[in-house]
């Protein structure tokens, strides 16, 4: 059965891996999953990996955002496939066929989640890309649009955030899985480059199935109090609501 903690995932952002090693000494039994995304992985590889499957009982999700031609993110895929991690990161970007070469080149090994906009990414932005305006004028419509695209090229769900999880639920079925950055405990107000950003209760009540916790844990003066902490938050909701 899922537990509360298996609800956080702590990001590895971190240049070195002496300190991912720390953190992953202080939390592997107080999350549910680390992530390890593009400056960790380059610098350490296969070793980082490795050193949190040694950890114990802790769940792996590499964020490396592929984007590329189909056939060279269907190949990288393959490679991601051999490390036996639980999620792989690839952007939805303009085309279904790179995400089902993706889910291809998985081989049914890691779960493929579709980036659809990163939450640091405002309105503002999204207009000065380019985009037309009824996405530009409501980001919720374009990543509704583009995990429908990651649902039906066979992904497993889409990284979101928690302002969208309740449109995507509702619309593609409450197994399509929805993870979730930009998450801030209402006891922490830092001011960082997110912008559409949630609390743990409010992503969870609204379906999300995992919640991406880095600043409030990593920045606090006791991380395994503050993974407690939103944990405690986690459950309080799951009591009150099917989530488990």
């Amino acid at each position: 059965m899922k537990q509360a903690k298996d609800y956080i995932i702590f990001p590895l952002d971190v240049p070195s891996v002496k300190e991912a090693q720390h953190y992953i000494e202080l939390l592997s039994a107080h999350i549910g999953m680390f992530k390890v995304g593009l400056e960790l992985f380059i610098r350490s590889g296969h070793e980082i990996i490795k050193m949190i499957k040694d950890s114990g009982d802790v769940g792996i999700f590499l964020d490396l955002k592929l984007h590329d031609i189909p056939v060279t993110v269907k190949k990288g895929m393959e490679r991601i496939a051999d490390l036996d991690v639980t999620f792989a990161t690839v952007h939805c970007g303009e085309t279904p066929r790179m995400l089902a070469h993706a889910v291809e080149g998985s081989q049914g090994k890691v779960g493929v989640l579709g980036v659809t906009v990163l939450t640091s990414v405002s309105e503002r932005d999204i207009n000065n890309a380019g985009f037309l305006p009824e996405y530009s004028e409501d980001i919720s419509k374009l990543v509704v649009k583009r995990a429908a695209m990651a649902k039906g090229a066979g992904c497993t769900g889409v990284i979101c955030s928690g302002k969208e999880v309740k449109m995507i639920k509702e619309n593609l079925g409450k197994n399509f899985k929805a993870i979730t950055p930009g998450i801030r405990p209402a006891w922490n107000t830092t001011d960082d480059d997110q912008r559409r950003i949630t609390t743990p209760a409010m992503a969870v009540k609204d379906g999300s199935d995992f919640l991406v916790i880095g600043r409030p844990i990593r920045n606090a003066d006791d991380p395994v109090g503050a993974a407690k902490k939103i944990a405690d938050e986690v459950e309080a909701v799951m009591r009150s609501v099917d989530c488990v």
